[in-house]
C-alpha cells in the first residue's frame, strides 16, 4: 500500500486536504501534510525540509504520492525528493492531479491496494468525467 502526502502554500488548507483524504482512505494508508513554513504555521508558502518530514513519516515500499497545490508547491517537493535516498526517490512521484480532487480520488485507490502509477493516474483524472455521467 502506497502513502500520500499533501502539500499546500497554506496550513490550514492543507489540514482540510488531509482530512478529506483520510476519511476515504481509511486507516491502512499513511496520509500526511506539509502546508505553510515550517517555523510559522500561519504564514503561506511551502518548505522543502517539511515535505521531506512528511513523505519520511508515512514512507512505504509500494511507494509515496506527493500532491501539491501551485507555484513553489511543485518547486519545494522537487526539492524534497533530492534530498530523499536515491532507492525512495524512485519509489516517489509527483502528482499533477488537482489538490483536493485528486487526494480524495488517491486516497480511496490507495485504500484499495492499488499501485502507485494507478493512484495517481485516478488522482490525474479527478476532474474528468464518464461519457455515462454527461448522458452520451
Amino acid at each position: 500500500m502506497i502513502g500520500l502526502v499533501i502539500v499546500s502554500h497554506s496550513a490550514k488548507l492543507a489540514q482540510g486536504v488531509y482530512e478529506l483524504a483520510a476519511q476515504m482512505a481509511g486507516d491502512q494508508v499513511g496520509i500526511s501534510q506539509a502546508g505553510g513554513l515550517a517555523d510559522d504555521c500561519e504564514a503561506l508558502g511551502t518548505d522543502a525540509q517539511k515535505i521531506l518530514s512528511a513523505i519520511e513519516e508515512v514512507w512505504r515500499q509500494d511507494g509515496v504520492l506527493v500532491l501539491m497545490d501551485v507555484g513553489s508547491a511543485v518547486m519545494s517537493a522537487e526539492m524534497a525528493l533530492e534530498m530523499l535516498p536515491e532507492e525512495r526517490r524512485q519509489k516517489c512521484l509527483l502528482s499533477n492531479a488537482p489538490l483536493v480532487e485528486g487526494a480524495i480520488v488517491a486516497a480511496l485507490h490507495a485504500g484499495l491496494g492499488e499501485p502507485l502509477q494507478a493512484v495517481n493516474a485516478a488522482a490525474e483524472s479527478a476532474l474528468s468525467v464518464p461519457k455515462y455521467c454527461r448522458g452520451q
